[in-house]
């Protein structure tokens, strides 16, 4: 064989190893996938409704397809016969996902896991069934259905992710209101009445493969409070001690079972009340707000982005450290208070900063986590040392 031959057969060889990515959306938050599927040596074939998005310029190939076409995306699918089909840290991006996944016979959550994982009403079913903690709650179609809880209540859609038309209702006055705009918010146009739950705030974050369930860690959640709870900041590892971080495992990996989650992340949130824990949400996708797809590496030295891509692939993930682990806080621009002290961290702890995301075009008012006004991530060795951090009127303090 000529030493042209050769190396023509080592380029036919390289061609028959590339994998097809098909990553579904092209925002910031999908950027990472799209980076760790390149740099593993994959054509990135990226779907999303085009509008200027960061993945649009970084993928192999960009198609300007709605992330919900479901069937358009399945047809170019046809011909681009890909090895997995992913997406981190969206609920509606998890609905394709597992349905294009579903269709092409590539590793995925059934469609039993999609609805009770993204349909908050089926989801409370499904662990109520199980016996596991959950608020109590009712789903309604209209404001002048009746609903007997004790207030406060929490009023929210049933099929919306991101703060979106969550409210506090202190009192009958503002019950009806706040129904008619979840229910506008909502996808199905139904909204769920449910017990106000007080105590601290947590996510898990995880992962399923053929229905095994691997724990990454802990993450304590902040946030504005009443009326719609938009997270300020995530902090990892959270301040849970080993002993209750055990005991809530075990309640979580059962909920992972009852919602049937098979293959995917999973980003679970909970409060800790006097009487032990509840389930607030469970969701079968990474954890979104740079949660999974930045500060799990930065506080485990854990890659969960590669994790998502293995599992997709059908391939068992083995998580092992990257690089050393540190404290990491996602801290959330609201107003020019944040901005200022972004600024004076530019200057006294440039090393802390990790990545900064700064809206161009912000929103005029902030009322969900979609019109914050940008992010800036935060590492350390210490805990104490990020104290007083959060000191703005209206803000959690770690």
């Amino acid at each position: 064989m000529t030493k042209s031959a050769a190396l023509s057969k080592q380029s036919r060889n390289i061609i028959v190893k590339m994998k097809n990515i098909v990553i579904i959306g092209a925002n910031d938050f999908q950027l990472p996938l799209i980076l760790e599927a390149k740099k593993r040596g994959y054509t990135t074939h990226v779907f999303a409704w085009e509008c200027g998005d960061i993945g649009e310029k970084e993928a192999d190939y960009f198609y300007p397809i709605s992330i919900v076409e479901i069937d358009q995306i399945y047809e170019e699918c046809l011909k681009i016969k890909p090895d997995a089909i992913c997406s981190i840290a969206s609920d509606l991006a998890a609905v394709s996902v597992n349905e294009l996944s579903r269709r092409l016979s590539l590793p995925c959550n059934d469609l039993k896991c999609v609805k009770n994982t993204t349909n908050k009403y089926a989801m409370r079913q499904a662990l109520k069934k199980a016996g596991l903690p959950t608020p109590s709650f009712k789903v309604v179609a209209s404001s002048k259905e009746t609903v007997e809880f004790a207030f406060p209540v929490i009023v929210k859609p049933t099929d919306r992710s991101g703060s979106r038309g969550i409210f506090k209702v202190e009192n009958s006055d503002q019950l009806s209101d706040a129904i008619d705009q979840a229910i506008d918010y909502s996808f199905e146009k139904k909204a769920m009445v449910e017990e106000y739950i007080e105590g601290p705030e947590y996510s898990v974050e995880a992962f399923a493969f053929q229905g095994e369930y691997h724990l990454l860690t802990f993450t304590k959640k902040y946030t504005t409070g009443a009326p719609h709870f938009i997270e300020t900041a995530h902090l990892q590892p959270s301040d849970l001690d080993e002993e209750t971080q055990h005991a809530i495992t075990l309640e979580l990996f059962k909920a992972f079972k009852a919602l049937n989650i098979q293959n995917s992340a999973i980003h679970g949130e909970f409060r800790l009340t006097k009487e032990g824990m509840r389930i607030i949400e469970i969701g079968a996708r990474m954890g979104g707000d740079c949660i999974g797809s930045h500060l799990v590496q930065l506080s485990t030295g854990y890659n969960f982005v590669g994790c998502v891509l293995d599992i997709a692939l059908g391939i068992r993930p083995k998580p092992q450290k990257k690089q050393p682990p540190k404290v990491a806080l996602i801290h959330f621009i609201f107003n020019d208070e944040d901005l200022k002290l972004l600024e004076d961290l530019k200057k006294t702890k440039p090393h802390w900063i990790e990545k900064i995301y700064i809206d161009e075009h912000p929103s005029a008012n902030i009322v969900d986590s979609s019109s914050r006004h940008g992010y800036f991530i935060l590492k350390c060795d210490r805990k104490d040392q990020l104290k007083g951090l959060l000191t703005h009127e209206n803000k959690a303090k770690i």
